[in-house]
């Protein structure tokens, strides 16, 4: 434990405390901006349809855009796009409260949701590709870097949606978005202007080792599947909140779900090197998939309600901790960015499909419908783990050298909370 304590130390010291504050800030966006966006549109227009379409569109503009922002930043530098990014970022989530507090049209709250979307400044992921070039090669002050802003990210991710509950319970859902946008309008920009941001990277070229091999696709698939269970659990809790009278309670429960999350993550690392990932993975479904039945019979109460969330939260980070450490084994090293961007979009692209899908159960079966949606989803992720996830299919291979240049490619990722 003392080591880890001091490899801590390190890397604050190496990366400096203020941008670490500017990462943790320019991220909480990306955390408060979901749920913010379903609770403000379903509130304003009495339709978790509507806000279910919304926040949708916001994460399909988010998979689409964060592989793009990320190349940019490759090419062009950090600082240049960032500032550019957190500019655009911040006028959109303004202009989509502007349009949902004045109930224009779904259109008109569409177009803004998706340029929000398209414009996230990638905080999460550009920081990890700023702290590998940082640590020079040396393995141990990368993995404590790494494991540094891991923390940050579960931080984000539980406190973003439980920021956004409490100021709709005790004011209002545009006020967190709001606060979103001033968020973004500063950290990230703080983050993109601080003399540690990575400068343009001389453009390689492109492995021509293929990168979609069944192994590689299988778990795509999954972490689609994970995806599809977020965006159908987070509808469900939201129409649940709201049938129940206790809509504010919502963001709450999302964020103690990150909670629960974040300490299974932090389990994770303890687990013996004999529990192989293949195994990990199989174990991982198995846990989410029994977790998810439990929302079934826990409409009746918000207590209730949580405390079944907060079960699904304790299978999420073994799972999507497994699965990206799998991706190593699945694809050339000279391609592992681009892999690692595109599992983030899939889940994402999946996300938004279980929020679309869960807001129309919600209006057609009741509010507690799109829970079967989750159920269903992690079932499916269960048969396909238990089919497929074998060393096998994904045998162990030594580490390549960890490398600025190999590693340079994860900013190509979107910010959602790859491990």
């Amino acid at each position: 434990m003392a080591a880890v304590v001091d490899g801590f130390r390190g890397a604050a010291r190496l990366t400096g405390g203020r941008v670490l504050l500017w990462s943790l800030l320019g991220r909480l966006p990306n955390a408060m901006c979901p749920i913010g966006t379903l609770l403000l549109v379903t509130g304003n227009s009495g339709s978790v349809w509507r806000g279910s379409a919304v926040a949708g569109a916001l994460a399909i503009g988010q998979a689409a855009g964060g592989p793009v922002v990320g190349r940019l930043a490759d090419r062009r530098g950090q600082r240049r796009i960032g500032l550019l990014a957190a500019a655009v970022n911040t006028v959109a989530i303004v202009a989509l409260v502007a349009a949902s507090e004045g109930g224009a049209p779904l259109g008109w709250q569409l177009a803004p949701a998706v340029l929000a979307g398209l414009s996230v400044p990638l905080v999460g992921p550009l920081s990890r590709s700023r702290w590998v070039r940082l640590a020079d090669g040396k393995p141990e002050l990368t993995s404590s870097m790494l494991s540094l802003d891991g923390i940050v990210d579960e931080i984000s991710f539980t406190t973003g949606p439980a920021l956004v509950g409490l100021l709709a319970g005790f004011a209002d859902p545009a006020v967190g978005l709001l606060l979103a946008a001033a968020l973004v309008g500063v950290g990230a920009t703080l983050f993109a202007a601080h003399p540690t941001a990575s400068p343009p990277a001389v453009r390689q070229a492109r492995s021509g080792e293929r990168l979609l091999g069944t192994s590689y696709v299988l778990l795509l698939a999954g972490i689609g599947l994970l995806g599809a269970c977020f965006g159908s659990l987070q509808v469900g809790v939201t129409s649940v909140t709201e049938a129940l009278g206790r809509p504010g309670a919502a963001g709450l429960i999302y964020g103690f779900m990150g909670l629960t999350s974040a300490f299974a993550g932090v389990a994770t690392a303890a687990l013996p090197a004999r529990a192989g990932l293949p195994l990990r993975l199989r174990a991982g479904t198995a846990l989410l998939f029994g977790a998810s039945v439990l929302l079934l019979g826990a409409s009746g109460g918000v207590l209730t309600l949580a405390a079944a969330v907060g079960c699904v939260g304790v299978a999420i980070a073994p799972q999507m901790i497994t699965m990206f450490a799998l991706v190593e084994r699945t694809v050339p090293a000279g391609r592992l960015g681009e892999a690692m961007a595109a599992l983030v979009s899939s889940i994402i692209l999946a996300q938004s499909a279980g929020t679309l899908l869960g807001g129309w159960t919600a209006e057609t079966y009741g509010p507690a419908a799109p829970f079967r949606v989750t159920v269903a989803s992690a079932a499916a992720a269960l048969l396909l783990a238990a089919a497929t996830a074998t060393d096998r299919r994904h045998p162990r291979r030594p580490a390549p050298p960890l490398t600025t240049e190999r590693l340079a490619g994860s900013a190509a990722g979107p910010g959602h909370r790859a491990p």
